[in-house]
């Protein structure tokens, strides 16, 4: 059910991949099916790099057929995918676990932080979100409605409030009630990148005053139909502030998913999940082999 699910999910990348495949057997040559299945793997943004090491190991393949090339694709891409391939686990013994979440305006960051409520709510952990991002027009309004659909605890100042005193107030007052999880939500934009770098680097040092060891996991969120601008995002977030886990959205709506490959090969960051829909249910882990099958 899981893969079907997401199969179903990943039908636009899936189906311009497969299609890219089959139309590779259409009483072509092996050096013209070659071609267009690197055709297809670019498109899918697999990158550059990867997609001419997967079409050079489908070279050495004894019976190129198709139900071969999909195999090695899959298996392939998996091996890739595997080592990305990580939970996010909330330790019994940090109260609260602190979780500062990043990302640019568009990536789905506020949606992303109310998923991520209701899964660890899902699992009997007690939350409270911090409305971090005190910089963008009705950011703390549509953290407040999540935190009404979640039934969690949420702390929030005025708008253009300091981010820093969010973070530290929502810490103190997750002490206070004892609750398991923090998640803080940050500015996705101000008036340059390095503004912005700094004011996630503010963030991140009162987060450590309010609690020792805070924030205990710093997840960014990546939209995939960006392509290859998300990998240089990541690259810029992770200079500056040192990211933990990624959550790679809207990987429904795009043909392009398989630039969680290259995402995956490159960054050598834990992908902690993936978001396939706009249901609350829809964040879903990270399982590589799930996601290789769906894929091809």
């Amino acid at each position: 059910m899981v893969f079907s699910g997401l199969k179903e999910r990943l039908s636009k990348t899936h189906n311009a991949l497969f299609g890219g495949v089959e139309s590779a057997f259409g009483g072509t040559s092996r050096e013209e099916s070659l071609e267009l299945i690197e055709e297809a793997l670019l498109a899918a943004d697999i990158g550059v790099e990867t997609t001419l090491e997967l079409v050079d190991g489908l070279t050495s393949l004894k019976k190129f057929n198709e139900e071969n090339v999909r195999g090695y694709l899959k298996d392939s891409i998996f091996e890739i995918l595997k080592g990305a391939e990580a939970s996010l686990t909330i330790p019994d013994d940090i109260k609260p676990y602190v979780i500062m979440v990043l990302g640019v305006n568009g990536v789905g960051k506020t949606t992303t932080i109310g998923k991520l409520a209701s899964y660890f709510i899902d699992r009997r952990k007690s939350v409270l979100l911090g409305a971090g991002d005190t910089f963008r027009a009705a950011a703390i309004e549509q953290l407040d409605l999540w935190a009404t659909r979640a039934k969690c605890d949420i702390v929030k100042h005025k708008d253009g409030g300091d981010p820093g005193a969010v973070a530290f107030d929502a810490i103190k007052s997750a002490k206070a009630k004892e609750r398991e999880v923090v998640i803080i939500d940050t500015a996705g934009r101000l008036h340059t990148k390095a503004n912005l770098m700094e004011e996630l680097k503010k963030i991140q040092r009162v987060a450590e005053r309010g609690m020792e060891g805070a924030p205990h996991e710093k997840l960014l969120i990546l939209d995939a139909s960006t392509g290859q601008n998300a990998i240089n995002q990541a690259r810029l977030f992770d200079e500056a502030v040192g990211v933990t886990g990624l959550i790679i959205t809207k990987l429904d709506g795009t043909a392009k998913g398989g630039i969680i490959v290259p995402i995956a090969k490159e960054l050598n960051i834990p992908i902690r999940f993936i978001g396939v829909g706009e249901g609350v249910r829809d964040l879903r882990e990270f399982y590589a082999r799930d996601f290789a099958d769906a894929l091809i």
